[in-house]
């Protein structure tokens, strides 16, 4: 699966989110300064050639919607961080967020317990 831009994430986002949208939709999602219509129309167009979205003609105009669910991208973009920057391994990406992040017992135990569930 390919990667996407932090451009291309944010409007798969949207997408994710609204279930279908056209640009317009699209564009009134982001905060002030909104980005140029053209420049989200190209992104939308991008994720299409990549298999990201697809769209269904209405009227003169185009809507959107994501072919790839949002959990199916999330795995694999933890995948790729565990494989890229901690050696494939998860218990060292864990170790390294409870280092840098400061989390506290509490945080570790309900994680732990999340754990446990799915065992």
């Amino acid at each position: 699966m390919k990667q996407l831009t932090k451009a291309e994430e944010d409007i798969m986002h949207i997408l994710w989110r609204l279930k279908k949208a056209n640009v317009k939709a699209i564009m009134e999602e982001f905060p002030v300064p909104k980005p140029a219509y053209n420049t989200v129309s190209t992104i939308v167009r991008i994720l299409e050639n990549k298999g990201f979205v697809d769209y269904k003609k209405e009227g003169k105009g185009h809507i959107y919607f994501p072919l790839l669910k949002q959990q199916d991208y999330s795995n694999q973009s933890i995948n790729n961080l565990v494989d890229n920057y901690f050696q494939g391994s998860f218990k060292s990406m864990v170790s390294f967020f409870v280092k840098k992040n400061d989390i506290s017992l509490k945080e570790l135990e309900s994680v732990l317990k999340e754990i446990n569930k799915k065992e």
